[in-house]
This record gives C-alpha cells, structure tokens and sequence, in this order.
C-alpha cells in the first residue's frame, strides 16, 4: 500500500503538469480547431486521436531518455527543430492556399465526402511529433518527477495517461469547433479563420528556422 501511495504522487504530479502544458495554445489546437470547424466532428476527432498518439510515442521516448540523447547531441535536436518546423510551415501554406476552396457541410458533425480519417490522424500525429519542443518538456518532467526506481507497469500507466489527456483534451476542442454554430461561423469567415490560422502555425515554423540561422550564424568563428 506505502508503494502504491509512493507512485501515486508522481503519477498526479505528471498528469496535472502537462495537462497545463497541453491546455495551452498552439499548433495543435489551431489544427484540430480548424479541421474541426471545416471537415466535421469526425475529421476533428481523428485528428484529436493523432494528437494522443503523438503525446504517447514522446511519453515512451521520454521515459526511454530521449530528453538525455537531444540535449547530449545539439546537433540531432537542431535537425529535429528544422525538420519539425519546415513540416509546420508546410501545413501553414497548405491552408493558406486552400483558404478560398469553398466548403459544405452535411448535417451536425458529417466531414465532406473527401476527407479522410487516417489522413486527419497522420496529419494531427505530424504536427504532434513536428514540435521538437515537446520532447524536451516531455523529457524534462518526467526527469523530475519519475522516481529513480519504477516498474514498467507504472510507466506504461504514465504513458496511458498522456494518451488520455491529449486525446480528451482535444476531442473536446473537436467537439465544440465543430457545432453547427462554429461550422457556420467558420463557414462565413473560412478565408479569414484558415489564413489566421496558416499564419500562427506559420510564424512558429519561420520563427524556429530563423532562430536556428541565427545560432548557425552566431557559431560560425
């Protein structure tokens, strides 16, 4: 029971902090809103589904030590934040383009003919794991909080429960993006909506790549 409690501790702590961190805004949520209010509940939650198997792959990454490797080697974190910030640029002009593709919708919920569901979960789950960042929050609460001595059941717990708070969390964005009154906002104000949208995922794209030029440039004797 003593050990139960022990664990129990470390399992709350880990859950409320980065439910924190996956409550604030960010290229995931302007994604999942977005395909939510477009493409229906459906689309959005597919979508939502990719998220939590994105925050359960970096929570088994983290608990094997990836936090320990990225910092170790600089050099394979930069070409993880260039590769995950060209991919959020990419998805940015993606809906750039498509801003003024007229959009219908069938009844409360029903996605378009064309969208398709493992598309909006390998979209959700790019755009997880394209965010280097999270690796290192992952990395960095994990390293301290977990206790030194744990089973692998408990970290198999942990890593449920990641899945579990990004996928609520995000399906319950879904949900809301995607009621009738959202879909037909969105539906009067699609060009403004997706082009605020590209334009937030966008400049956290450029900004990691210009970030990552400057310190190229910095190091450079």
């Amino acid at each position: 029971m003593t050990a139960a409690l022990d664990l129990l501790t470390p399992f709350a702590v880990i859950g409320a902090t980065m439910m924190l961190g996956i409550m604030s805004p960010g290229p995931s949520f302007v994604l999942v809103a977005r395909t939510a209010a477009a493409a229906g509940r459906g689309a959005g939650l597919a979508a939502s589904l990719g998220m939590g198997l994105g925050g359960a792959i970096f929570a088994a990454l983290a608990m094997l030590g990836l936090h320990l490797v990225l910092t170790a080697v600089p050099t394979l974190y930069i070409a993880l934040q260039a590769c995950g910030a060209t991919y959020l640029a990419y998805l940015a002009f993606l809906m750039w383009r498509g801003a003024t593709t007229p959009v219908a919708f069938g009844t409360a919920g029903e996605a378009p003919p064309e969208s398709s569901a493992a598309r909006n979960i390998a979209i959700g789950l790019g755009t997880q794991l394209g965010n280097p960042k999270t690796a290192i929050v992952y990395g960095s609460v994990f390293a301290s909080v977990m206790p030194a001595e744990t089973s692998l059941g408990f970290g198999w717990a942990v890593v449920l429960l990641l899945f579990l708070l990004e996928f609520g969390w995000y399906a319950a964005v879904a949900l809301f993006f995607s009621s009738d009154v959202m879909q037909r906002r969105y539906a009067r104000s699609k060009v403004l909506f997706d082009r605020l949208a590209a334009s937030a995922m966008g400049a956290l794209g450029l900004k990691i790549l210009f970030d990552l030029a400057l310190r190229a440039q910095r190091s450079v004797p």
